[in-house]
């Protein structure tokens, strides 16, 4: 999960100043949303931490249920 959580931060710290720099240029394309709208970028962060979590603990919950000596063993 420690691997999981540093990639989203690190993912997060260089997407959000991307997106904010480049809102501008791809603000002709919305429709209805400004290129700095801070709910839109805060509902972003917060989906992005969800999914990003729950597709780290599924696996990490299944590697949890493994018996250590069994996996040793298959090696």
């Amino acid at each position: 999960m420690r691997e999981v959580l540093l990639l989203l931060v690190i993912g997060l710290a260089i997407g959000i100043p991307s997106a904010m720099g480049l809102g501008r240029y791809v603000s002709t394309q919305l429709y209805g949303i400004q290129p700095h709208d801070a709910a839109i970028a805060g509902w972003t962060v917060v989906l992005l931490t969800v999914v990003s979590t729950l597709a780290g603990l599924i696996p990490a919950q299944r590697a949890s249920r493994i018996d250590p000596i069994l996996a040793l063993r298959t090696e």
